[in-house]
């Protein structure tokens, strides 16, 4: 079958450059922020047509998966609604419904607008990787299909981020910093990090990513001035950053660096927080542990170490990360499974000849390393779509998962079993199985992908599986109302969403 091209073209061939990027992101930018919509918080009346509650407005789309043509009904006639039309609809909505105001959220939105406008410039104008797991991790021009500002850069102008932006290709070398031997602080493995340049007598070498040099500069200065730091130059290599956007890899060395970035980026501000470091070392044996029993078929790319300066901690670290060797099955290729959602050219989903059967494989390699790590050994996997990679063989066919970030995994006890059981059925159900149902139910039509589904969760005899296939409802994440309420990133709030599952 052939690829369906995910961001939206104008409707005619001789639009002006200018015009076709401005189109394109606002059909883009407002794929996210309506499906958040329709989910929190706007009710179906018709088909097509939804009633926004607070405001009492009528609504409609076209679409389900990826909602298109947003038109509000005013004075008896649907009237469209360009992307800062939706903005203030969303805005004036939320004020009504929840009784708040909020203008952070709505500028986040028109940023994450314009930063698309901007990665479609300089996609056109870029060349993407050769290799498909990299162009897999540099797919995300949509991104988080339920947020509502996906790609807000923190207001900053393009300039600022696009050199480092995956989504434009981007490849670029690290600075290399000398940190004074007193002021080390480090856990873990990071030797990898001595071999990425060379330090001078009495310092060791600290990399640093150019963005966040340049957002923490000022609260840098004393330390460059008294020689606490040095500055080396910089990696004689490129680095390649993955749809973390922080999380860089170098093919030369088979290994990722993930850093702090003082941005927002979805709910978060992007730093490698103090207390996720000091837990790290439990968290990623805990995960490394957990999938290691499972045997070839699935495996976790280790959080090795992290290594940072006492008098900037958070700012300045650097989290080691394991690469694919001795990790790959002889002949597999990584693909993240969030690309395969977005889409990329060589994505096997192209190629599939039996996609029925090429679903069948991927849940026999996702599923059960995920719900064993938590019968088993009481992991919770963050097994959402940017989490998961998926390889495949020659064929296309998926044969291994492996899992990563060790910042996102919870332990039982330290969370309680229903709450750790809920976040692992919106990681992995809602986020991730969920996405790529309603993809491959749009392209391949009269193809139920539920059924299988279901027939994997059945294989594992734990008593949440067989609760969750009669289940009423599955947990979705409310990011747009966490955002509009100020709540905290890490304050997962849930809403029911029909549980397909429940089907025959």
């Amino acid at each position: 079958m052939e690829r369906v091209d995910l961001l939206p073209q104008p409707a005619g061939d001789d639009a002006a450059p200018h015009d076709d990027v401005a189109a394109r992101a606002d059909a883009c930018a407002a794929v996210p922020l309506l499906n958040c919509l329709l989910r929190e918080v706007a009710r179906p009346v018709g088909e097509d047509v939804h009633r926004l509650p607070g405001t009492g407005r009528l609504l409609r789309v076209r679409g389900t998966r990826r909602p298109a043509g947003p038109e509000v009904r005013t004075g008896g006639t649907w009237q469209p609604l360009d992307h800062s039309d939706l903005v203030k609809l969303v805005a004036e909505e939320l004020t009504r419904y929840t009784g708040r105001s909020n203008h952070e959220l709505p500028a986040e939105m028109a940023d994450s607008r314009d930063a698309v406008a901007a990665l479609l410039t300089a996609r056109a104008r870029a060349t993407p990787p050769d290799g498909l797991y990299l162009r897999s991790e540099q797919s995300l021009v949509t991104g988080h299909p339920h947020h509502p500002a996906p790609k807000a850069r923190g207001g900053a102008p393009a300039a600022a981020w696009l050199p480092y932006a995956p989504e434009a290709y981007a490849r670029f070398p690290v600075v290399l910093l000398g940190l004074r031997e007193d002021e080390v602080v480090e856990e873990g493995d990071t030797a990898a990090l001595d071999a990425l340049g060379q330090a001078p007598p009495g310092y060791r070498l600290l990399p640093a990513h150019p963005w966040q040099l340049d957002l923490t500069a000022p609260g840098l200065a004393p330390a460059f001035a008294d020689g606490r730091l040095v500055r080396l130059g910089t990696t004689g290599f490129p680095l390649w950053p993955t749809a973390a956007i922080r999380t860089l890899y170098t093919p030369e060395h088979d290994l990722f660096l993930k850093f702090s970035l003082d941005v927002r980026i979805t709910n978060d501000i992007r730093r490698l927080w103090r207390h996720d470091l000091l837990r790290l070392r439990r968290t990623d044996e805990a995960a490394a542990g957990a999938l290691a029993g499972f045997g070839p078929g699935a495996g976790w790319l280790g959080d090795r170490g992290y290594r940072t300066a006492r008098f900037a901690f958070e700012e300045l670290a650097v989290l080691v990360r394991d690469g694919f060797t001795g990790r790959l099955l002889p002949g597999a290729t990584p693909l993240l499974a969030a690309g395969l959602v977005e889409g990329f050219e060589g994505s096997p989903l192209d190629r599939a000849a039996d996609p029925a059967a090429w679903w069948e494989a991927y849940l026999r390699t996702v599923v059960p390393p995920a719900l064993s790590a938590f019968a088993d050994h009481g992991v919770v996997l963050e097994a959402h779509l940017q989490n998961t990679l998926v390889a495949v063989n020659a064929e296309g066919l998926p044969v291994q998962a492996l899992f990563r970030d060790a910042e996102g995994v919870k332990l039982l006890p330290d969370v309680e079993r229903a709450a750790g059981w809920e976040r692992l059925v919106y990681c992995l159900v809602v986020n991730h199985l969920m996405e790529l149902a309603d993809l491959l139910a749009e392209r391949h039509p009269g193809l139920d992908p539920w059924p299988a589904v279901r027939r994997e969760l059945s294989r594992h005899d734990l008593p949440e599986t067989r609760a969750l296939l009669t289940a009423p409802s599955l947990p979705g994440k409310t990011n747009l109302l966490l955002r509009w309420t100020g709540a905290d990133g890490a304050d997962a709030r849930y809403l029911p969403l029909p549980n397909p599952l429940t089907g025959g």
